[in-house]
């Protein structure tokens, strides 16, 4: 899986998990939607390792749980 895409999945399903919506989390982690959006529809192909810090302290989870999933564990290069 690109990681693009695994970033996308692991937001949505602790998005699910903690009940918040992307716009929600958004106005949480002090970002804007389109952002959030562009994560999620996989055109932000290499995101950020601070725009996942920002999501991590937004949701009040750690960098290391938001990474300790099977979807990162074969992860494609996007070059």
């Amino acid at each position: 899986m690109k990681l693009s895409k695994a970033v996308s999945y692991r937001i949505l399903r602790i998005c699910e998990e903690k009940d918040v919506t992307i716009n929600k989390l958004a106005s949480m982690c002090y970002m804007t939607q389109s952002t959030f959006q562009s994560l999620i529809d996989g055109q932000s192909r290499n995101p950020k390792l601070l725009t996942i810090i920002r999501i991590c302290e937004g949701l009040d989870i750690q960098l290391k749980d938001f990474f300790d999933d099977h979807v990162f564990d074969n992860i494609e290069r996007e070059d």
